[in-house]
């Protein structure tokens, strides 16, 4: 790690103890809950150790598992999201947040377009494709693509008639959104404009309406995993904001290993 790297991780460390603070959120303020919402083709357990980080932060956690490779966008978003809901509810919280990954964030976009939650909290969201992924609009018709992504990935385009496309912008809730900038798919990066994570490109994962946004240099796969996120993702829960250090706001080299 050179000089610039380790002095941006002792910042990160330092205000991640002085904005967390010594207490947790039912301990301070009541009860609150995250929903966790995994990626395509992934399932609840991508996101456990962002569930177990969570958790002893004082949050309640439901950690939502949804078959996103045999239905529509359209059929899994309300299953996903209420169950979701309805567990939090079981502990009687206060306020109801969510942390997505790649797909997740398009399913609480739809759902909030159309329905509201009353005890919504802060949204944070991992690599989402809220612009679609010029990597279905270059692969998505190869014989065999839907089989080995999912159904829903042929909704997710950059064309005008692709779900992202047709949402409404965030003005209505508060969002933090974290964009890799990584990629061990060399193939799919070849199809995205500028710096990617390998499956969705920066510019794709910004929306009108975002209250923060930062970039970290991991890939699309893993960033749900990796520290400096599940750090960052606690910070906005609390804060409403990011922590912005060079490392994070520019995507410098010295993530992930390959």
């Amino acid at each position: 790690m050179n000089r610039s790297a380790a002095l941006s991780s002792l910042l990160l460390i330092v205000l991640l103890a002085a904005g967390l603070g010594a207490s947790t959120p039912a301990q301070a303020d009541g009860p609150e809950c995250v929903v966790l919402l995994h990626g395509l083709s992934r399932t609840d357990f991508s996101m456990k150790r962002m569930e177990r980080e969570l958790l002893e932060n004082g949050y309640s956690v439901a950690n939502i598992h949804y078959d996103s490779r045999d239905h529509s966008i359209e059929e899994l978003v309300d299953g996903a999201i209420e169950s979701g809901i309805a567990q939090c509810e079981q502990h009687l919280v206060r306020k109801i947040h969510f942390t997505t990954h790649s797909l997740g964030g398009i399913l609480v976009r739809h759902y909030l377009a159309r329905k509201s939650i009353s005890k919504l909290g802060r949204v944070v969201m991992l690599a989402p494709p809220n612009h679609g992924s010029e990597v279905i609009d270059v692969f998505g018709d190869i014989p065999g693509f839907e089989l080995f992504s999912g159904e829903p990935a042929l909704q997710l385009g950059t064309d005008s008639n692709s779900v992202p496309q047709t949402l409404p912008s965030a003005h209505d809730f508060e969002l933090g959104i974290i964009a890799g900038t990584r990629s061990i798919s060399p193939l799919f990066s070849l199809a995205l404009p500028d710096r990617d994570d390998g499956k969705v490109s920066v510019e794709s994962t910004k929306i009108e309406g975002m209250n923060d946004f930062i970039e970290v240099p991991y890939t699309h796969t893993f960033i749900m995993q990796r520290q400096e996120v599940i750090d960052q993702v606690l910070y906005f829960l609390r804060n409403g904001r990011f922590i912005h250090t060079d490392r994070a706001d520019n995507g410098s080299p010295g993530g992930e290993p390959l």
